[in-house]
């Protein structure tokens, strides 16, 4: 046995008294929060909610009768805000005028705007350029081959992160055209390489002008708070509207998706530069401009990168809804591919999205790594790498006029394992029939169906109540009004009833998923090897189309309320995972060495020590975790759900915006209320741990 370590006068690290009570004296978990009651202190808090609850009971038991409106709001007092919105789209549409044109002209002028470059990358990568349209169309000049378009993204690898992204980079396009689906990731790319530059720009200017103006990033706020949680299907029937069926209108839908996370993290970045940096600017005279340009934006040029990450990946996380509006590309064969509940075909077209999201992700984090000083001399010297990559261009291009397969990849060559996965599918659905009908009714029957009739029961006014007290509690009177407003407006709107299905769904399935991601998460931050293993998994599984998820659900469950909750955890348990990795290895080494000083078993450490210090990284995650399955329970509104993602779904099919952006906000007002609690329940853990927003 080691001997006792000698004691220090350091100063101790950030939660290290709370975690020291934990270990001691219990503390969470088995004592609720740390350091007292849920969060606003000991016993006056379960007072306060106990005094709550017992009021809500009352209203639950004796307020049917007495109070019939807290249950069911009145029709005839609805809101008719579903026929607001529409009429207000069709005014836009047909009568809003500027003097010179009207604004169903501008947007399509913008939509014409967008067509240009993308017209050029579509021609460049997929259909080359062509004299003339439709079946009369010759070809001037043939699109980039395979081998070309590979060729120089492992130039571009090289040139951002060495031999071994490029040999990524490589194997992922080698990939895609080996299984057939080089056609197709050429017209999602062609989108990619618009919808990213665009959005980057547009999110760069909206960062720029909240960071310089407070006023407009609070007016701002809640439009990217609207952006982020309203299902997409919601607004494709306004964007249809203003801009037409087509890959542009697809385009515009990737912007408003992608956007908001640019537009924040540009506004955090500028607002975190040193003041060191904007006080060298003002000594030698810069103006606001060349301030912004070349001072502010350069330094924050890392933290900008990673919102330039972020909006590839949603970029490519669009692919698929934008095919229902005319994108085309891989996005539409894996819709294409659940129309046949063809779950191979949908597989193979969903890892080729995968491969250029794995391609774009890795080559942009590696741009924003590079450092390397400007090369003098003539401009082979200054431009190697992009010399490189026109020379190969080049001679590929004279190659592949004698060698076809250089061309195009050699259809005998091409690979396929779509048939394996959908005959393993069909194998496991002959044999464990019996067995999958016995899991899935008595889930059905013992928890699904009570847990829906019993929020379907409860007073709406009882729930807006409790949210409203919980609020307060969590973040003083402004939370306790936001919550509370946003849960009237659902039920004010007529909505309430599909929330409340809404919510059954999502809150069973992201307990589900934090029950199995949470424990993957403690046992992949104690490994390093699982952890890089679980990283390459959970990397994949949050970069698949999510409707891949719903295929070998429907096939195996056939359609109802436990297959979109099958679909949701296992699209929604990433988050879980990845937050509860984050949080346990950002735990100060110090505390756990304390720890074992004291005579802590492993089991301790992790339980009252790490797990407590990493509870607000845990809480974030349970925010993701929500936001995810939200976002993918719209979807399964196509396999039977009768929550707000059905309405979403049906407005859709009916062209009726009202209706959609109407059920689309309600999602939005849901996922607004778990956001704003769960990040008021973390800032007062953080609090009571003793760490600061920066300490991690």
């Amino acid at each position: 046995m080691e001997p006792a370590a000698p004691a220090r006068t350091e100063i101790p690290p950030p939660g290290a008294a709370v975690a020291a009570r934990g270990w001691r004296g219990g503390g969470w978990p088995g004592g609720g929060w740390p350091g007292g009651g849920w969060p606003g202190g000991g016993g006056r808090a379960l007072v306060g909610w106990g005094l709550a609850l017992v009021l809500f009971c009352a209203l639950w038991l004796g307020g049917a009768a007495l109070l019939p409106w807290a249950f069911d709001w009145p029709r005839a007092l609805t809101l008719p805000a579903a026929r607001w919105i529409t009429a207000f789209t069709k005014w836009l549409l047909n009568d809003a005028s500027f003097g010179f044109f009207t604004f169903a002209e501008l947007t399509r002028f913008i939509a014409a705007v967008i067509d240009v470059p993308y017209r050029f990358a579509l021609s460049l990568l997929s259909t080359g350029f062509l004299d003339g349209r439709g079946s009369s169309a010759r070809e001037i000049l043939p699109p980039l081959s395979w081998l070309g378009v590979t060729a120089v993204f492992s130039v571009l690898g090289l040139w951002a992160g060495g031999v071994r992204l490029a040999l990524v980079v490589a194997g992922a396009f080698l990939f895609i055209a080996a299984f057939g689906q080089w056609q197709s990731a050429m017209v999602t790319l062609a989108s990619i390489l618009v919808a990213v530059p665009l959005g980057v720009a547009l999110g760069l200017m909206l960062g720029i002008l909240a960071w310089r103006h407070r006023w407009f990033s609070r007016a701002l706020l809640p439009a990217l708070d609207l952006m982020q949680t309203i299902p997409v299907f919601a607004y494709l029937v306004p964007i249809l509207f203003l801009f037409g069926f087509g890959p542009t209108a697809a385009v515009v839908a990737t912007l408003i998706y992608a956007v908001p996370p640019m537009t924040r993290i540009t506004e955090l970045a500028l607002a975190r530069v040193p003041p060191e940096f904007s006080d060298l600017g003002r000594m030698v005279g810069c103006t606001p401009r060349q301030m912004v340009w070349r001072v502010m934006v350069p330094s924050a040029t890392d933290a900008l990168m990673v919102g330039v990450n972020q909006v590839i990946m949603l970029s490519l996380n669009m692919v698929i809804i934008a095919s229902m509006i005319g994108a085309g590309g891989l996005g539409f064969d894996v819709l294409a591919a659940l129309r046949k509940l063809d779950f191979g075909a949908g597989l193979e077209a969903g890892f080729a999205i995968v491969a250029l999201a794995v391609v774009l992700d890795r080559l942009s984090q590696a741009v924003a790594l590079r450092r390397g000083a400007g090369a003098t001399g003539g401009i082979v010297a200054r431009h190697p790498y992009l010399l490189a990559a026109l020379t190969l261009l080049v001679a590929i291009g004279l190659l592949g006029l004698v060698v076809p397969a250089v061309h195009r990849f050699p259809p005998a060559a091409e690979l396929s394992t779509g048939t394996f996965w959908s005959s393993a599918v069909a194998w496991i659905n002959v044999n464990y029939f019996d067995t999958i009908e016995a899991v899935k009714n008595a889930v059905l029957l013992h928890l699904l169906v009570p847990t829906k009739r019993f929020l379907l029961g409860l007073p709406w006014v009882g729930v807006v109540g409790l949210l409203a007290y919980g609020g307060w509690r969590l973040g003083g009177l402004r939370l306790a009004f936001t919550v509370a407003a946003l849960g009237a407006l659902i039920a004010l709107t007529g909505q309430w009833e599909k929330a409340m299905i809404t919510v059954y769904l999502c809150g069973i399935s992201v307990i589900l998923a934090m029950l199995v991601g949470v424990p993957v998460g403690i046992l992949a931050a104690e490994r390093e090897r699982l952890w890089a293993l679980v990283r390459v998994v959970i990397d994949t599984l949050q970069t698949l189309p999510s409707f891949v998820y719903l295929m070998p659900a429907v096939m195996l469950f056939r359609v109802g309320d436990f297959t979109a909750m099958i679909a949701v955890v296992a699209y929604s348990v990433v988050p879980a995972i990845r937050y509860t990795v984050l949080g346990l290895k950002g735990v100060d080494p110090r505390l756990i060495e304390a720890g074992r000083a004291m005579g802590c078993t492993e089991h301790q450490i992790l339980t009252r020590i790490k797990l407590k210090l990493a509870l607000p990284e845990i809480l974030l995650g349970l925010n993701q975790t929500i936001m995810f399955a939200l976002s993918m329970l719209v979807i399964t509104a196509l396999v039977g759900t009768r929550d707000l993602g059905q309405e979403v779904y049906i407005a859709l099919t009916k062209a009726d915006p009202g209706r959609g952006l109407v059920a689309g906000l309600a999602v939005a007002f849901i996922a607004i209320v778990s956001d704003r609690m769960i990040h008021a329940g973390a800032a007062a853990a953080r609090a009571r741990l003793g760490l600061g927003e920066g300490e991690r």
